[in-house]
């Protein structure tokens, strides 16, 4: 099983970042087929293979996920593919 943590710092503020958080989720939904739900201001996801969570805070997003035997070999794109969505998305 693998882990990835990214975290990045923005200024958008809470409802701003939620509601980018909450367009990725129903992009994730469409294509991956990820079931989501927000629990206070954490957007929780799960997909066969896959899980983690989405943190969001006024001025942070944080994302952890835990990936499965077969797809933690892709650990690394996966990796690289969160953090440019999170860079583009959050400047």
């Amino acid at each position: 099983m693998s882990r990835i943590s990214v975290a990045r710092h923005h200024t958008l503020g809470l409802e701003q970042a939620r509601g980018k958080a909450q367009a990725l989720a129903e992009r994730l939904a469409s294509q991956y087929q990820v079931k989501y739900r927000w629990v206070g201001d954490t957007l929780e996801f799960k997909r066969s293979g896959a899980d983690g969570q989405i943190a969001v805070s006024a001025d942070q997003v944080s994302v952890q996920l835990k990936l499965g035997l077969l797809l933690s070999a892709l650990g690394g794109t996966i990796q690289r593919e969160i953090e440019e969505v999170l860079d583009r998305e959050l400047c």
